[in-house]
Parts: C-alpha cells; structure tokens; sequence
C-alpha cells in the first residue's frame, strides 16, 4: 500500500525539495502552502501530515488543533522554530513529533517512517472499536453519536441524527416517510406522522447542507420518500 503524506510548507523551494525526496522514497504526496488549504486536502486518506509552523494566514500551531478535531492522522511538525518553548507547544496541541529545520533527509525519513508504523498499528487496534459513516463532506461517527462537517463538529438532536445516521446507511435507498417515522421514532405511523418527519428533515437539511432550498445530500423524491445521496 502507497502511503499518502501531506506536506504543509510556505517556502516554495522546501516544499518541492520534500515532495521530490518523498515520491522517490515511494510515497504519495500532496501539497500545500498554507493552513487553511491544508484543511481543506485533510481527509481520511492521508497517512501523514507534515506542518510548518510559520506560514501566512492560520499557523501551523492553530491548523493543527483544527486537524485534531476531527482526525488522527500523524503530524510531524519541520520548523525552524528550535527552542523547548516552542517544541512544547507543537506537542501539547496535538503534534506527534518535532522536526528542527535545516534537516538531513535521512532523519527526515526514519521520523517519517516511525509515524507511519505507529499510525498503522493505531488503525489496526481502534478501527474495528469506532465506526463512522462518510458522505461528501459529512462524517458521522457512529460510536459517540457525533457529526462532523470538514472539521467543523454539527450539533443535532437525538432524532436528527438518527434520521441522518438512517439515511447514510443505505445511501440511495428511498426511505419512505412512514419507514423513516418507525424507524427513528418507534411508533406506529398515522397520517399525521409524515408532517412530523417532514419537519425534522428539512430542520436537519438546515444544519448539514450548504443550501438546503437545494438540498445536495437529502434529496425527496416526491411520492416515494427521502434519501442520502453524496460522493
């Protein structure tokens, strides 16, 4: 398996240094040159991320607790920033090692390797204990009923996440108003019933989708019911 590393790096001519010295070694690399582009390329995929500190815009201090909220994906901090002070700091917002600028590239790979191996046997022991369900953007871990939308934690009620968490279980299946009230409330259903389920839907579109007049995720087909669709 190819492993995917993102290297986040203000300095143009570091940044292709480290790209070309970690495609020889076999990696899968990707770029960025500032935090909140970084943000954006972090998802489940990546094995590695390897941050800056000094860059324009949001730090790599501060961009590294927003990775954390939603991932646990290594990061190795490579700065030039060399005092203790500093080195605490990176670890105490959730950095896993430390890395002093100017670097050789062996010791570059050796740390890149040790995160590498101790992030497989993390995945290894906590995968089979959390379970999450992941559409476009949407991320929703199943073990501590918890939404989250590209880094940014969503607050629903109970019933709204259990109709999200049903929907996102069979992504395209139709579920009709009647299957979704029996399903997440438990009760028989009556007429009446379809007005209340249409309520909670369009107050969960509210909260997860960037335009819920245009809903991209929960989509009605008319007659039939409700269902999730997403990449």
């Amino acid at each position: 398996m190819t492993h995917r590393i993102l290297v986040v790096e203000d300095d143009q001519d570091i940044g292709v240094l480290l790209k070309e010295s970690l495609m020889r070694a076999g990696y899968e690399v990707f770029t960025a040159q500032d935090g909140q582009r970084a943000l954006e390329l972090v998802n489940d995929s990546l094995d590695l991320v390897i941050l800056d500190i000094m860059m324009p815009g949001i730090s790599g201090i501060q961009t590294c607790k927003q990775i954390r909220e939603s991932s646990n994906v290594p990061i190795l901090f490579l700065t030039a920033r060399s005092s203790t002070l500093d080195k605490t700091e990176g670890l105490l917002a959730g950095g896993d090692d430390y890395m002093t600028k100017p670097f050789s590239e062996d010791e570059l790979h050796a740390r890149v390797i040790a995160q590498l191996r101790r992030y497989t046997i993390y995945k290894e022991k906590r995968e089979p204990e959390e379970m999450f369900l992941v559409g476009g953007k949407l991320r929703v871990n199943e073990e501590f009923n918890e939404v989250w939308k590209e880094g940014q934690q969503i607050m629903l009620s109970d019933l709204e996440y259990r109709i999200l968490k049903l929907l996102m279980s069979k992504r395209n299946k139709i579920f009709s108003a009647q299957n979704i009230y029996e399903s997440v409330w438990s009760q028989p259903y009556f007429y009446c019933s379809n007005n209340t389920v249409m309520v909670h839907i369009r107050k969960l579109r509210a909260k997860i989708e960037e335009d819920p007049a245009h809903p991209a995720y929960i989509q009605t087909e008319w007659g039939r019911g409700y269902r999730f669709v997403a990449s």
